[in-house]
């Protein structure tokens, strides 16, 4: 359904996105072959809308939340190792979503949790799928509001510097390919066309 004042080039891409059955893969069974606490890696048999039978290896994944924290034109990034990277990244805050909790619950709490700061209200500016051709994990990205500082409390066995640095030297470092968190770099691109930096 079109929004009041909508673009027609959004009118558009809403048109593309419509659910079309002559793209539409149907399941057809699933073989669960890993099962932890983040995701669950699953093969699933699919009919292609040709009729002929193919396979996806999907990950399914509840997903997570980030928050872009913004004061004085800075950005609070925290600074941390990624085994998966082999690196240490600079990423906002972030987490996983717990089974049941809603995005914007998830967003304040990892905030609180590891930089200590409390949103008075938080702003969804972007859904993010990282990797839609493997994946269901989305993270909900958020602008924080009314900021207000507290202790930080980070979760057993997690250990992260918070750093605030100027959004033009976070874009710069995204450009420069120093800084690779997509949820990041949409975060400093939400930043940019308010007007924060």
């Amino acid at each position: 359904m079109a929004a009041v004042g909508e673009s027609d080039g959004i009118k558009a891409i809403r048109e593309l996105l419509r659910d079309d059955g002559g793209l539409r893969e149907v399941p057809t069974g699933a073989a669960t072959h890993w099962m932890g606490r983040v995701f669950e890696a699953q093969t699933v048999g699919v009919r292609l809308p040709d009729g002929t039978e193919g396979e996806r290896e999907i990950a399914w994944h509840h997903g997570g939340c980030g928050v872009c924290a913004v004061i004085d034109g800075r950005m609070c990034l925290v600074r941390q190792y990624r085994l998966a990277m082999g690196a240490v990244t600079l990423e906002i805050p972030a987490g996983r979503r717990e089974e049941g909790e809603s995005p914007e619950d998830c967003a304040a709490r990892e905030l609180g949790e590891e930089t200590g700061l409390v949103a008075e209200r938080l702003e969804l500016v972007a859904r993010a799928a990282g990797s839609p051709g493997f994946t269901s994990e989305t993270t909900c990205i958020y602008l924080a509001h009314g900021l207000s500082p507290h202790a930080a409390h980070p979760d057993e066995g997690e250990l992260v510097d918070v750093h605030w640095i100027p959004v033009r030297d976070v874009v710069e470092a995204i450009l420069e390919g120093l800084i690779c968190d997509s949820k990041t770099i949409i975060a400093a691109q939400a930043a940019l066309i308010r007007g924060l930096a």
